[in-house]
């Protein structure tokens, strides 16, 4: 299982547009990823729904402090590597600290990602 990191509320004001552009940017690592034969993983794909669950309006609600980054942290124990994807993002620099932390592989590029073919993008 390999999580995508990169930003998501980062740099949109909280803007609910951008941050669902920055994550079909995430979104776009997820096929090559599976083609290559692993699995991928975005916090969000965990963290929204458990934010929707708990009664939360969305990523600006107060509660997502509390579920946002421990679910990627969360994840990281049960992830083979990290793909950082480029952007300023904090939640996505802990979890490449934590990965570090842990000797979890930490690529930059897909195309660091084992088995992923040059072909391969994530725009």
């Amino acid at each position: 299982m390999i999580l995508i990191a990169g930003p998501y509320a980062s740099g949109t004001g909280g803007d609910p547009d951008l941050m669902r552009q920055n994550l079909r940017r995430l979104e776009a690592a997820a096929w090559p990823i599976f083609q290559a034969g692993h699995v991928p993983m975005i916090g969000e794909w965990v963290a929204l729904p458990v934010l929707e669950s708990a009664g939360a309006s969305g990523p600006n609600d107060p509660l997502a402090e509390q579920v946002m980054y421990p679910t990627a942290e969360r994840l990281l124990q049960h992830c083979d590597a990290v793909l950082r994807l480029p952007g300023e993002s904090r939640g996505a620099d802990q979890d490449v600290a934590i990965a570090r932390d842990r000797g979890i592989p930490v690529y930059f590029e897909l195309a660091e990602v084992p088995g992923v073919t040059a072909g391969s993008t994530a725009d």
